[in-house]
């Protein structure tokens, strides 16, 4: 059985709170001392950018609200007014870690912490974002949308897919998710275990 339009973006939600937890904690680590590997704000900007926004919120934008409004729902002064307006802040807020993760790349070393700012904006921006469509907008779109304009959505959404990514980029963004989350908590854990270590023997680590 096909996933409705609204079940596929829903399950994308669910791989974008993923990341979100791992671009979290890496700013997490930095705030603390620690220095990230260059590839890690790299391949989780990479993630957001094009499984996120260019994917996701393209689909959405192209293809969910414009049939909304067909629908009645309107552009303006409504939720989707709302969900775009959180795209474009989210847009914005991923510039400014780009140009921080190009500046640590180059060299400059407490460009890192000029990452994890809008970092941590972006995830809380994008948490709340996830939430007001999975609780609100996409019953909504569930409520308005027949079984028959669900399926044209979910073909459409594989076709814009293809056009805004290419083919196998889907798979390998998600191989990128599982490959960055494995690298970020595992570092996160071994920072842990080495702190209770330190903390064991009443020493803080350098």
């Amino acid at each position: 059985m096909t996933p409705t339009a609204t079940s596929t973006l829903r399950n994308e939600h669910e791989a974008i709170l993923k990341m979100l937890d791992a671009t979290d904690e890496v700013a997490k680590q930095i705030e603390c001392g620690s220095v990230p590997e260059p590839e890690i704000l790299s391949g989780l900007l990479e993630f957001l950018r094009l499984f996120a926004d260019r994917c996701h919120h393209g689909k959405e934008e192209d293809l969910l609200f414009p049939m909304l409004e067909k629908k009645g729902l309107p552009r303006q002064g409504g939720p989707i007014a709302v969900m775009l307006m959180e795209h474009d802040q989210g847009r914005a807020l991923i510039r400014k870690m780009a140009e921080a993760a190009e500046a640590f790349a180059a060299g400059d070393a407490i460009a890192a912490k000029r990452w994890a700012a809008p970092a941590q904006g972006y995830t809380q921006l994008l948490r709340s974002h996830i939430d007001k469509e999975n609780n609100i907008l996409f019953v909504m779109a569930e409520q308005l949308l027949s079984d028959a304009e669900q399926s044209e959505l979910s073909v459409a959404f594989e076709k814009v897919e293809l056009e805004k990514m290419g083919a196998g980029t889907h798979e390998r963004l998600h191989k990128l998710m599982d490959s960055l989350c494995s690298r970020i908590f595992s570092e996160a854990q071994t920072n842990k275990v080495s702190s209770q270590i330190h903390d064991g023997f009443g020493v803080r680590p350098a």
